[in-house]
């Protein structure tokens, strides 16, 4: 409205002619598309959550309640809720054990496209823990899949694409190249539950008609990988032995052969999955096998190192059923999605190396000012 000296007092979406007040809307923006990500704490998480906001979609993750923090993948991306122009990423309490928290967060949330990337993933842990690690892998997909199926039955016009997280560990040893149509030879509780999660997502897509894809990803690391696998303990070690605070590094069977690419590169498949007109199931890889001791090599020869002097062989890191050689045909997703992996081998592994050997130097300098006890390895 008009002062009483005449002026006029204008907003964002006001503006004064001859006069009066013309009252000007505020743009029209197009709406987000929405995602749920499970997982979204992992390395697949964090690099997904990376590559969708930066495609404008919000964001939503479902996390597990713990005691300790385990959030860092995520922390370069947060922003405070209480920033609502400028949070497109929101965390909320959940788990694939609990199939009513999925169903109340599909409702709350109305997802465009749910990625399942949540597990207990780690293969030399579920011989340890099987009946967790099938009830979260395999019965959690399920889960998941009925809380999608349930909220689609509830909210006609409702679309909702879903990605499943697969594994190479689903062929096991079945000789390679291993393809979509290759027959599944798991041998390990987490091989078995993945091959149960696929079938779970095969069945729901052809029963209900849901838009279900599965992703085969065959072996992706990253200087986000964790600790305990094999690739990221190589070249966390090797970092700390390059600064002095660790002399041995403890590994199990160096003659097992994968496919290692570049987990960045492998959620952008997840994502081309999900905008295809026909859901279907992908495999995901680099065509390239490579052994853990080739892994030595590469690692150890780029700090000018001798893996040899370093490495001991420790018979309990040996898996109660081996998975000898996994290799991917991915002809499927190159043609289809017009995907194909940008990181090779070795330009991986010297990303992870830089990384840690620069962690290690950060370590080094608490350790030398007593911060830190070293902690190190015989």
């Amino acid at each position: 409205m008009a002062s009483s000296n005449g002026n006029h007092a204008n907003n964002d979406h006001e503006i004064a002619a001859d006069q009066s007040i013309i009252s000007v809307p505020p743009p029209i923006r197009p709406p987000r598309r929405v995602a749920l990500v499970t997982g979204i704490t992992g390395q697949d998480g964090s690099y997904l959550t990376e590559l969708l906001l930066s495609k404008g979609y919000e964001v939503h993750g479902l996390i597990r309640r713990s005691s300790n923090f385990n959030t860092q993948r995520l922390d370069h991306i947060y922003v405070d809720p209480h920033h609502a122009d400028k949070t497109f990423m929101r965390l909320h309490y959940g788990d694939l054990s609990d199939a009513s928290s999925l169903r109340r967060w599909v409702d709350e949330i109305l997802p465009d496209e749910v990625y399942n990337l949540a597990a207990q993933s780690h293969v030399a842990v579920s011989f340890e823990v099987p009946g967790y690690t099938a009830d979260v892998v395999a019965t959690g997909a399920l889960r998941l899949l009925e809380a999608v199926r349930t909220h689609l039955a509830s909210h006609p016009g409702r679309a909702i694409r879903y990605y499943q997280a697969g594994s190479s560990e689903m062929y096991g040893s079945t000789p390679p190249p291993q393809s979509e149509t290759t027959p599944f030879h798991p041998r390990s509780p987490y091989a078995a539950a993945k091959c149960a999660a696929h079938w779970y997502t095969v069945n729901y897509r052809e029963a209900y008609g849901l838009f279900a894809c599965n992703g085969i990803l065959f072996n992706h690391e990253s200087p986000r990988r964790g600790e305990n696998f094999v690739t990221r303990k190589i070249t966390r070690a090797l970092g700390r032995i390059r600064v002095g605070l660790q002399s041995k590094l403890f590994l199990g069977n160096l003659s097992a052969s994968r496919d290692w690419g570049f987990a960045g590169d492998y959620v952008e498949a997840m994502w081309r999955m999900l905008q295809q007109e026909q859901p279907d199931d992908y495999v995901v890889a680099t065509e390239e096998s490579h052994t853990v001791e080739e892994f030595l090599d590469a690692s150890f020869g780029y700090l000018g190192l001798d893996w040899k002097d370093h490495v001991v062989i420790d018979k309990r890191y040996f898996r109660p059923a081996e998975v000898d050689n996994l290799r991917g045909d991915s002809t499927k997703a190159r043609r289809v999605l017009g995907w194909k992996p940008k990181v090779g081998f070795q330009e991986l592994v010297r990303m992870m190396v830089d990384q840690d050997l620069e962690l290690a130097k950060k370590e080094k300098v608490l350790v030398d000012a007593g911060f830190n006890d070293p902690k190190q390895q015989p």
